[in-house]
Protein backbone atom coordinates (compact mmCIF):
# COMPACT_ATOMS: atom_id res chain seq x y z
CA UNK A 1 0.00 0.00 0.00
CA UNK A 2 1.26 3.46 -0.86
CA UNK A 3 0.23 7.06 -0.43
CA UNK A 4 1.79 10.37 -1.47
CA UNK A 5 0.89 13.45 0.57
CA UNK A 6 1.76 16.86 -0.91
CA UNK A 7 1.66 20.21 0.84
CA UNK A 8 -0.43 22.67 -1.17
CA UNK A 9 1.63 25.82 -0.63
CA UNK A 10 3.34 28.17 1.76
CA UNK A 11 0.22 30.18 2.64
CA UNK A 12 -1.53 27.46 4.62
CA UNK A 13 -1.52 23.94 5.94
CA UNK A 14 -3.54 22.16 3.26
CA UNK A 15 -2.37 18.81 1.92
CA UNK A 16 -3.61 16.49 -0.82
CA UNK A 17 -3.03 12.78 -0.54
CA UNK A 18 -3.02 10.53 -3.59
CA UNK A 19 -3.69 6.96 -2.57
CA UNK A 20 -2.18 3.91 -4.15
CA UNK A 21 -5.52 3.23 -5.83
CA UNK A 22 -5.34 6.66 -7.50
CA UNK A 23 -7.84 8.60 -5.38
CA UNK A 24 -7.32 12.12 -4.05
CA UNK A 25 -8.13 13.23 -0.51
CA UNK A 26 -7.72 16.78 0.79
CA UNK A 27 -6.78 17.59 4.38
CA UNK A 28 -6.29 20.91 6.14
CA UNK A 29 -5.46 22.27 9.55
CA UNK A 30 -7.41 24.46 11.92
CA UNK A 31 -6.94 28.24 11.56
CA UNK A 32 -5.15 28.41 14.92
CA UNK A 33 -2.58 25.99 13.49
CA UNK A 34 -2.07 27.89 10.23
CA UNK A 35 -4.74 26.08 8.24
CA UNK A 36 -7.72 27.57 6.43
CA UNK A 37 -10.31 24.95 7.46
CA UNK A 38 -10.85 23.86 3.86
CA UNK A 39 -10.94 20.10 4.44
CA UNK A 40 -11.00 17.51 7.24
CA UNK A 41 -8.15 17.36 9.72
CA UNK A 42 -5.82 14.37 9.36
CA UNK A 43 -7.05 12.86 12.64
CA UNK A 44 -10.65 13.23 11.46
CA UNK A 45 -9.63 11.19 8.43
CA UNK A 46 -8.21 8.50 10.73
CA UNK A 47 -11.51 8.36 12.64
CA UNK A 48 -13.52 8.33 9.41
CA UNK A 49 -11.35 5.50 8.11
CA UNK A 50 -12.09 3.42 11.20
CA UNK A 51 -15.81 4.09 10.81
CA UNK A 52 -15.75 3.21 7.12
CA UNK A 53 -13.79 0.03 7.76
CA UNK A 54 -16.15 -1.12 10.52
CA UNK A 55 -19.35 -0.23 8.64
CA UNK A 56 -18.04 -2.04 5.55
CA UNK A 57 -17.41 -5.15 7.64
CA UNK A 58 -20.84 -5.06 9.30
CA UNK A 59 -22.65 -4.75 5.96
CA UNK A 60 -20.50 -7.43 4.31
CA UNK A 61 -20.98 -9.89 7.20
CA UNK A 62 -24.75 -9.34 7.26
CA UNK A 63 -25.01 -9.68 3.47
CA UNK A 64 -22.94 -12.88 3.48
CA UNK A 65 -25.29 -14.22 6.14
CA UNK A 66 -28.21 -13.41 3.80
CA UNK A 67 -29.70 -10.88 6.18
CA UNK A 68 -31.88 -8.21 4.55
CA UNK A 69 -29.73 -5.19 5.42
CA UNK A 70 -30.64 -2.00 3.53
CA UNK A 71 -28.61 0.69 5.31
CA UNK A 72 -25.83 1.06 7.84
CA UNK A 73 -24.56 4.16 9.57
CA UNK A 74 -21.64 4.24 11.99
CA UNK A 75 -21.48 7.29 14.25
CA UNK A 76 -18.16 7.58 16.04
CA UNK A 77 -17.31 9.75 19.03
CA UNK A 78 -13.74 9.95 20.22
CA UNK A 79 -11.58 11.48 22.90
CA UNK A 80 -7.91 12.31 22.51
CA UNK A 81 -5.02 12.67 24.93
CA UNK A 82 -4.48 16.18 26.29
CA UNK A 83 -0.77 16.26 25.47
CA UNK A 84 1.33 15.27 22.46
CA UNK A 85 1.09 12.84 20.89
CA UNK A 86 -2.66 13.44 21.06
CA UNK A 87 -3.64 9.85 20.30
CA UNK A 88 -7.19 8.64 20.54
CA UNK A 89 -7.85 7.40 24.07
CA UNK A 90 -11.51 6.42 23.72
CA UNK A 91 -13.66 5.66 20.67
CA UNK A 92 -17.33 4.72 20.73
CA UNK A 93 -19.04 3.26 17.67
CA UNK A 94 -22.83 3.54 17.42
CA UNK A 95 -24.25 1.56 14.50
CA UNK A 96 -27.69 2.27 13.07
CA UNK A 97 -28.55 -0.71 10.89
CA UNK A 98 -31.70 -0.81 8.77
CA UNK A 99 -33.33 -3.76 7.14
CA UNK A 100 -36.14 -6.24 7.08
CA UNK A 101 -36.48 -8.55 10.09
CA UNK A 102 -32.85 -8.11 11.16
CA UNK A 103 -32.06 -10.13 14.25
CA UNK A 104 -30.21 -8.31 17.04
CA UNK A 105 -27.97 -11.36 17.48
CA UNK A 106 -26.86 -11.16 13.84
CA UNK A 107 -26.07 -7.44 14.06
CA UNK A 108 -24.24 -7.90 17.35
CA UNK A 109 -22.22 -10.78 15.85
CA UNK A 110 -21.29 -8.70 12.78
CA UNK A 111 -20.08 -5.84 14.99
CA UNK A 112 -18.12 -8.22 17.21
CA UNK A 113 -16.44 -9.91 14.22
CA UNK A 114 -15.52 -6.54 12.77
CA UNK A 115 -14.10 -5.21 16.04
CA UNK A 116 -12.22 -8.39 17.01
CA UNK A 117 -11.12 -9.88 13.69
CA UNK A 118 -11.64 -7.92 10.47
CA UNK A 119 -11.43 -4.13 10.89
CA UNK A 120 -7.71 -3.41 10.71
CA UNK A 121 -8.24 0.30 11.34
CA UNK A 122 -10.22 -0.01 14.56
CA UNK A 123 -8.09 -2.90 15.84
CA UNK A 124 -4.99 -0.77 15.29
CA UNK A 125 -6.57 2.23 17.04
CA UNK A 126 -7.56 -0.09 19.88
CA UNK A 127 -3.87 -0.26 20.80
CA UNK A 128 -4.17 3.24 22.32
CA UNK A 129 -7.91 3.74 22.74
CA UNK A 130 -10.58 1.93 24.70
CA UNK A 131 -13.25 0.87 22.23
CA UNK A 132 -16.97 0.50 22.80
CA UNK A 133 -19.84 -0.39 20.51
CA UNK A 134 -23.60 -0.32 20.53
CA UNK A 135 -26.29 -0.47 17.89
CA UNK A 136 -29.89 0.09 17.01
CA UNK A 137 -31.95 -1.64 14.37
CA UNK A 138 -34.39 0.27 12.18
CA UNK A 139 -37.04 -1.96 10.69
CA UNK A 140 -37.47 -1.48 6.94
CA UNK A 141 -40.28 0.95 6.30
CA UNK A 142 -39.99 2.57 9.75
CA UNK A 143 -39.41 6.29 9.96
Amino acid sequence: MECVVKWQGVDGMAFVAETGSGHLVAMDGAPEGGGRNLAPRPMEMVLAGAGGCAAYDVVMILKKGRHAVTDCEARLTAERADSDPKVFTRIHFHFRVSGNALKPEAVERAIRLSSEKYCSASIMLGKTASMSHDFEIVELGAV
